[in-house]
């Protein structure tokens, strides 16, 4: 029998919530580990966007650390976890953030095939994988700003 759940690529992002307000089934940031499982994803994606001669130009700062952490927040907050990222930035306004960079469909492959690498890194259960990367895959089309070479 396979590790992997069987309809990742189909699987989207649902939170139901009870009477209470409570999420159904837990807080997904606290399932997955918290703050540590966020940190390693920021700082494996990071690592390797710092050698990848498509998305490395978008990113004007020559210690990616800060950027890492701002991934990290964000990613947090998006998860259920603390809310630092907005009472530090504010809204997260993601497209307005990105617009300034050209991101068409090959920075798009390659911001994803970063992802995928640190989200594989933390060794997520098949579910939790499946949503979190279902979220990434509609976070980055969505971000397609140029379809310019």
């Amino acid at each position: 029998m396979s590790n992997e759940f069987e309809d990742a690529a189909r699987v989207e992002t649902i939170r139901i919530r009870g009477l209470n307000g409570e999420a159904v089934g837990g807080n997904f940031y606290e399932l997955v580990g918290g703050k540590e499982t966020f940190r390693k994803i920021a700082t494996k994606f990071y690592e390797c966007v710092a050698a990848d001669e498509i998305l490395r130009p978008m990113y004007p700062e020559e210690d990616l650390g800060p950027a890492a952490e701002r991934l990290q927040l964000f990613l947090e907050q998006y998860w259920g976890g603390p809310t630092t990222y907005q009472e530090l930035r504010g809204h997260p306004r993601l497209r307005m953030r990105h617009n300034p960079f050209k991101i068409n469909p090959q920075a798009r492959e390659h911001w994803l095939m970063h992802m995928r690498s640190a989200v594989e890194s933390v060794g997520l259960s098949p579910l939790h994988k499946a949503e979190m990367w279902a979220y990434f895959d509609r976070a980055a089309t969505a971000m397609l700003n140029s379809f310019d070479e």
